[in-house]
């Protein structure tokens, strides 16, 4: 059933005060889905739906409410049930929770968290922020290297539950050392008295605590796995990522890029949910440094405004020049961009990239130029040597542009700075004083201005 069709039903019970049928409907429902209506209802209906879950699939659905909602319900409980979410969430949704939080609302629930949870709590804070071992989580199966099979199994069963996944169990030895793993279906189809250190796979892929959450997320998207080990530097483990974080992560690293090149400082909270004045305060910067950026291409005019006297009507295809260079730099930048991010070119095929780009851009500025050369003939009734110049300059731009769109990011890589950063924005302004001033020269040449 649809989300929408699910907010229906649900907020018609809740009108209508029929809390036994609300249980047995919320009780069927998957957790995601129940967030999802919760989300959209008003806050004492919301608080209404959340006090009707059973306590097995509270803290499931608290998980993936957002913050603003998590906060609303946090506050309204009181410290027993607040206890019981906190307690009950996976170590790794807990940190995400509460990294979300004012700090008075965090002190609060890691004081009525028993000792176990804020054990594991406080160790992951300890982590860098976007490191792997901050978005990992410490619920996972280990095995010892003499257990029997029929151990194990014994373990999983005993454990599981409260696991994030049981589908991968590790092999530690008596040092917390990860010495291999062991698949759940092998455990079920091999023989109960096999040794686990006999039937392991020490061919271990692991990462470290201290490695990007985004080089963590490739990892394990590279090797297809569903979850990872975290260790530390003594190749100690520590805990795991599995596939619902490698998304998240994904989503957040995706979102930013996205937010980078579109001259946005990057935010964490929905669009709907972030006020006018954060808005402003994330957008205005860019903006601000573009617009200083950008005079620079009214100064270059200023400085030809003798040679475009004798020709105003250069002016009108300055829109027309400016706009395909920055489409060409763009193209280029995202494609390269794209390309570092999923690492499928790295600084050293810079020459073999901007090879390719110079190719391109040759064939792109010549399909343009000669399209564009019959269009001022034909339509514009513009002499030839007007033609020529615009013609000749849209070559040149295209060709700058495409080489600058490649250029950048593979640069920015080099010297550490983020290549979102030089993205459209960047580039266009960049590409605009180029062509201004190709332009400007060529026409100066040609026409004898």
């Amino acid at each position: 059933m649809e989300t929408k069709n699910y907010f229906e039903i649900l907020q018609h019970l809740v009108e209508v005060r029929n809390y036994s049928q609300l249980r047995e409907t919320l009780s069927e429902m998957q957790y995601v889905d129940v967030a999802l209506v919760i989300g959209q209802m008003e806050k004492e209906d919301a608080l209404c739906l959340f006090r009707l879950l059973p306590k097995d699939m509270a803290a499931d659905v608290f998980a993936n409410l957002d913050s603003d909602d998590q906060r609303i319900i946090i506050e309204s409980l009181n410290d027993p049930e607040a206890s019981n979410i906190i307690n009950n969430l996976y170590v790794d949704d807990a940190i995400d929770f509460l990294e979300e939080m004012p700090a008075n609302v965090a002190k609060k629930m890691l004081a009525i968290a028993n000792q176990e949870t804020r054990s594991q709590i406080n160790h992951l804070l300890q982590y860098p922020e976007d490191s792997a071992g901050s978005v990992m989580t410490v619920e996972y199966i280990d095995l010892k290297q003499d257990m029997t099979i029929a151990q194990a199994i014994e373990k999983i069963r005993r454990i599981g539950l409260d696991s994030e996944t049981v589908n991968i169990c590790y092999v530690l030895d008596s040092k917390r050392v990860l010495v291999g793993t062991v698949a759940l279906r092998y455990l079920l189809l091999l023989d109960s008295d096999a040794v686990i250190g006999e039937v392991m796979n020490d061919n271990v892929i692991s990462i470290n605590t201290l490695d990007d959450q985004e080089v963590a997320a490739k990892t394990l998207k590279k090797y297809d796995f569903t979850a990872m080990p975290v260790v530390d530097a003594e190749n100690r483990m520590v805990g795991i990522i599995t596939i619902d974080d490698v998304v998240d992560i994904l989503e957040e690293e995706a979102t930013e890029d996205i937010e980078k090149m579109a001259a946005i400082i990057p935010n964490d909270r929905p669009y709907l949910k972030t006020g006018i004045f954060e808005t402003y305060k994330k957008r205005m910067p860019w903006l601000l440094f573009l617009m200083i950026s950008a005079t620079f291409t009214g100064a270059i005019i200023s400085s030809f405004e003798n040679a475009l006297s004798k020709c105003v009507l250069l002016t009108a295809y300055i829109p027309m020049l400016m706009d395909t260079g920055g489409n060409a730099g763009s193209q280029s930048s995202v494609s390269i961009i794209r390309g570092l991010s999923l690492d499928e070119i790295q600084f050293k095929d810079l020459f073999k990239s901007l090879w390719k780009e110079l190719r391109v851009a040759i064939l792109c500025g010549i399909t343009l130029s000669g399209a564009n050369f019959v269009k001022l003939l034909l339509i514009d009734h513009l002499s030839i040597q007007i033609a020529l110049v615009v013609s000749l300059t849209l070559i040149v731009v295209v060709v700058f542009s495409k080489i600058v769109g490649c250029f950048l990011p593979m640069v920015s890589v080099k010297v550490g700075l983020d290549p979102a950063v030089m993205a459209s924005p960047m580039i266009t302004t960049i590409v605009d004083v180029i062509s201004l001033i190709t332009y400007f020269e060529i026409a100066s040449v040609l026409l004898h201005l």
